[in-house]
């Protein structure tokens, strides 16, 4: 199975000072902003590299990982672990599948494309 990291996500409770340190002082690029004032998603990451996304406290924030064969990963995992999601197309451009780990944490995977 193929599967790699494509986000990781860390709380934030200032976005500006967050978006500063990432883009300012670590070089990353801005790959999305989303939301108003403190519920802003701000998505960075250095260029080529995967993503991190930084979400409002308190927001669940899962992981996010990829691969070339959703279905064949799909087919592996639901062996394994809780599905939450079944393969589908979502409304945001990709396709995905979602299942918990062992302490009940979302983890997403989607399809390359």
């Amino acid at each position: 199975m193929d599967i790699t990291l494509r986000a990781s996500f860390l709380p934030q409770d200032d976005p500006e000072a967050s978006l500063a340190f990432y883009r300012d002082v670590l070089g990353f690029e801005v790959r999305g902003d989303t939301g108003r004032g403190g519920r802003r998603r701000i998505t960075v990451g250095p260029a080529g590299g995967p993503s991190v996304v930084l979400h409002p406290v308190g927001e669940d924030p899962g992981l996010l990982l990829t691969t070339p064969d959703l279905d064949a990963a799909f087919e592996w995992l639901q062996a394994r672990a809780e599905v939450i999601q079944e393969p589908i197309e979502q409304s945001y451009g990709v396709r995905d599948c979602a299942f918990l780990d062992p302490a009940g944490n979302v983890i997403r995977v989607q399809e390359l494309r």
